[in-house]
């Protein structure tokens, strides 16, 4: 599953976002996990790719042994080295030599702290959440997200993605770009939730944020992302 960086398709960052489709409402209140959501971990994985590496270098005539050598260390996830033999130029070879991010499962599932009523989900702590997603809320009338530093965002549109080399599969999705900053009382935060229908049919639900509260600062990005069935 290729992120493309959470990818293109995870970042809207558009100046005009898209605008929200018809029905949005129930279709985020269908994409949300219900109370205690069984839901799959998942975590960023560094690959290569070099697919556009071999057909330039059979094109060129290279080393087929090398190659194979090539493609194989690769995929291990390690840097290959380059070799003269596969007739290409060093500059070529590293041109095409494309690393990227995949989203694969640890293997963990549990029950995500989260409840629901009829106007709200709200979402708690627990195992293998980290306190990310802790005092998060989202109003399932008016989409607004709300987090425990005071800040809300709306939510805007994720197009739909069917080429896999653009990074995820995405049939439709939203997402929240939650920034803010009060220097007063010393909250702060800057974050991006992610709420996508993928095309395999399963919901992937991610938040990466970093923020202040009371004047105490995260020391790096937190990030979680699971996968579940709606």
């Amino acid at each position: 599953m290729t992120l493309g960086a959470l990818g293109a398709a995870l970042a809207v960052s558009t100046s005009v976002p898209p605008p929200l489709p018809s029905g949005w409402q129930a279709k985020i209140g269908t994409l949300l996990p219900q109370a205690g959501q069984t839901v799959t971990l998942l975590e960023r994985r560094p690959s290569i790719s070099t697919v556009a590496l071999e057909l330039v270098v059979a094109g060129a005539g290279g080393d087929r042994e090398v190659l194979r050598q090539v493609t194989a260390t690769a995929a291990r996830g390690v840097a290959p080295t380059y070799d003269k033999r596969l007739n290409i130029s060093a500059e070529d070879f590293k041109r095409y030599i494309v690393f990227q991010n995949t989203l694969a499962s640890t293997g963990k599932t549990f029950r995500l702290s989260v409840s629901r009523d009829a106007t709200r989900v709200s979402f708690g702590d627990g195992p293998y959440m980290n306190g990310v997603l802790k005092g998060v809320s989202i109003d399932l009338k008016t989409g607004e997200m709300r987090g425990p530093e005071g800040f809300s965002a709306r939510p805007v549109a994720v197009p739909a993605n069917d080429d896999p080399e653009r990074g995820l599969l995405i049939r439709s999705g939203f997402q929240w770009r939650m920034n803010g900053n009060n220097a007063q009382i010393g909250n702060g935060v800057r974050g991006t939730l992610n709420l996508l229908q993928l095309g395999s049919g399963r919901v992937l639900l991610s938040y990466t944020r970093k923020s202040m509260i009371d004047r105490k600062v995260d020391d790096f990005d937190r990030e979680l992302i699971v996968e579940y069935t709606r």
